[in-house]
């Protein structure tokens, strides 16, 4: 009886909170949203790439023409 009630806790010691890997994958996200990893940051960089690209084709435009 004893060794049945012993294995019993042993298995539960390594029993998973979560049922799937779907689960523990929503509860992370959820987790680090509170923890405010996934926030939007306002990045000028295409912007900037956009009209620097842009001077450069219309400068060779003018160059050539």
């Amino acid at each position: 009886m004893s060794l049945e009630a012993a294995a019993a806790s042993a298995r539960s010691g390594f029993a998973c909170v979560f049922s799937t890997a779907d689960e523990y994958e929503t509860a992370l996200i959820t987790e680090r949203r509170a923890q405010g990893r996934y926030t939007q940051s306002r990045s000028y960089w295409p912007l900037t790439l956009f009209i620097g690209c842009a001077l450069i084709v219309a400068g060779t435009v003018l160059l050539l023409a």
